[in-house]
């Protein structure tokens, strides 16, 4: 790939699962309200998938698009398909008041043909910039991991690539929370990109540093989400801690202290510390911490701009609280 092709990703994107009702249901106004505030932050970069909300992201985001004539770069995923829920019930899988349909697994050819043509419709556009494999993993899959790994490696990704031959994306690659699984596709398949969530970030990165940096060597891209661990590293006094999408386990919670404690004895907020660490890493495109209102939007932009001392840093490695083969900024 040239870099004439490579989509321009901007340091800091919003990851829109928020707009699909993630843990709490928001309106469509303080949707709309949320992606302007993006927009007027510039971060003009929205990765969303036909999960998130079982299409409700994707149906606010592009409503967004269509009314305000916003292009930022948009990353969308494949691998799940939406059916119509009828008289079942509709799983919330995580999110409050999701669109009435039901997100079904598919990496075949005609699965990957079949969730993009949902998503284009979704987002009322004819393609984007950069096309994921989403939930490819052993963690997602257990025992059928080895299955769905050969499906993704003979048809989806294949049928990825063609969708790029033919335009309708400038990078493709996987949207996961596993280091393992992207090993072993790249093992065995070329990608431009690999969205990781909550595997690189202040509260462990340990065991992804090398990972980040064989990929950095491979000019394979990273785009960083979950750089706050589910809100663990961004939440304020009496919110749920969460890590990993569930209620935040001990350790977790006493690291978190102990990130912040140092943080503000160099009067640095913990979430400005949590997403310029993820982006100081030169295999790191772009990171896209999640908001769900305009608020938290404006927050975000202060924290990406907030002056970090580099004595930070050098009290945190002191303490062992981050490896000191990371690189920061």
């Amino acid at each position: 790939m040239t870099d004439r092709a490579a989509p321009k990703l901007p340091d800091y994107g919003l990851g829109a699962a928020g707009l699909g009702n993630l843990y709490t249901a928001i309106s469509d106004e303080e949707a709309v309200r949320t992606l302007a505030a993006a927009r007027d932050a510039q971060f003009d970069y929205l990765d969303t998938a036909p999960y998130y909300g079982h299409g409700l992201s994707e149906q606010r985001v592009g409503k967004f698009l269509a009314s305000t004539g916003y292009r930022p770069a948009i990353s969308t995923k494949v691998g799940r398909c939406l059916d119509p829920a009828g008289s079942s019930p509709i799983p919330d899988n995580g999110f409050a008041s999701p669109a009435p349909f039901i997100p079904r697994f598919d990496y075949s050819a005609q699965g990957i043909r079949e969730a993009f043509a949902g998503s284009q419709a979704r987002l009322g556009v004819d393609s984007v910039d950069v096309l994921l494999l989403h939930d490819i993993g052993e963690v997602v899959h257990g025992d059928a991991h080895s299955a769905m790994l050969a499906q993704a490696i003979s048809e989806a990704l294949p049928e990825m690539a063609a969708l790029k031959a033919e335009g309708k994306t400038r990078w493709i690659g996987l949207g996961v929370n596993e280091i393992r699984v992207c090993e072993e596709i790249l093992a065995q398949v070329e990608l431009d990109v690999l969205l990781i969530a909550g595997r690189y970030t202040l509260l462990e990165h340990e065991a992804a540093l090398p990972f980040l940096d064989a990929c950095h060597a491979r000019g394979v891209k990273i785009i960083i989400g979950g750089a706050f661990n589910s809100g663990l590293l961004a939440a304020s006094a009496g919110e749920p801690l969460r890590y990993d999408y569930d209620t935040a386990p001990g350790w977790a919670v006493d690291r978190a202290a102990q990130l912040r404690e140092v943080c503000a004895s160099f009067d640095v907020p913990l979430p400005a510390a949590a997403l310029q660490f993820c982006k100081a890493h030169p295999a790191v495109a772009s990171v896209i911490p999640g908001a769900k209102s305009a608020e938290q939007v404006r927050q975000i932009s202060e924290w990406t701009r907030h002056h970090i001392d580099s004595g930070l840093w050098d009290a945190l490695k002191e303490r062992r609280l981050i490896s000191g083969d990371a690189p920061v900024s």
